[in-house]
């Protein structure tokens, strides 16, 4: 088992591509080119972190160690946010996957009243090489039985390993129906679909939205993150017709960051 660090290690390089902003809505407000560069000193005991952006100044930020809000799975894919929700305070977290020569982030930011106010997507791909635009995303891409296996890691670094079953299908009049087998439980739940939002509106108190976003994203949220209510932050990334991982933030009632789970899940 690789240390966090060496997990970090992972993300090592010139990382170029762009910042698109949309709305709750997914609405395309913004897109900004962007070069970050994570380079490691010191025999990689230190690592810069140069973020370029066109007319702005660079940020950088130097880490010796990773902790906090911040965790991060073997081959380099990871979240970083806040540890705890609390009144009258803005919220969100950013949730990032790597493969291969790409990667995908995601920043679910929320006001300080609770509604989800703006998400951002980074799509980077290592500098000097080629990298595939992906078809607009459609809800067919996501119907059928996904079969997967999840790693959880815990904010104490235990970690746990099991087998998932994702089934996505239509009903008659167009609902989707999705059930989610883990640990021998399953939950199904039931959505509506307008366009590129699938909302889970069963519960008016507790409305999940899913945003269909360019390159296979997905981005899965409450509408609004309230008090003493369990909440989760999720992230999709179908990087083949046949390929997903999911990366999963979970937050108890006392809304205390207590899990990240990275599901990798193929279509049967």
């Amino acid at each position: 088992m690789k240390s966090q660090w060496e997990c970090f290690l992972q993300n090592l390089g010139v990382w170029e591509g762009s910042f698109t902003n949309f709305s709750p809505q997914g609405t395309l407000l913004n897109d900004t080119p962007s070069r970050l560069s994570l380079e490691g000193l010191n025999n990689n005991q230190t690592v810069r972190l140069t973020l370029s952006r066109p007319e702005r100044d660079d940020m950088i930020r130097e880490f010796s160690s990773v902790g906090g809000g911040l965790l991060f799975f073997e081959k380099g894919s990871f979240s970083e946010g806040l540890i705890q929700l609390g009144p009258f305070s803005e919220f969100g977290a950013e949730l990032a996957f790597v493969h291969e020569n790409c990667r995908l982030r995601l920043v679910q930011l929320f006001d300080q009243t609770g509604n989800l106010s703006k998400l951002t997507l980074i799509r980077e791909h290592l500098a000097g090489t080629q990298t595939a635009e992906r078809p607009p995303f459609q809800i067919n891409d996501l119907l059928g039985e996904w079969q997967g296996q999840a790693v959880t890691i815990y904010r104490d670094l235990r970690t746990d390993t099991y087998s998932t079953t994702l089934k996505l299908q239509l009903d008659d009049p167009g609902r989707l129906i999705q059930s989610t087998s883990f640990g021998g439980r399953t939950i199904t739940s039931t959505a509506t679909i307008k366009g590129s939002i699938i909302l889970f509106d069963q519960d008016p108190q507790k409305q999940v939205q899913v945003l269909l976003l360019p390159d296979g994203a997905s981005a899965t949220s409450p509408l609004k993150v309230q008090l003493r209510q369990p909440l989760f932050l999720e992230v999709g990334w179908l990087i083949q017709p046949n390929l997903r991982q999911r990366m999963i933030r979970s937050y108890n009632e006392k809304g205390e960051w207590v899990s990240l789970t990275l599901v990798t899940e193929e279509k049967v």
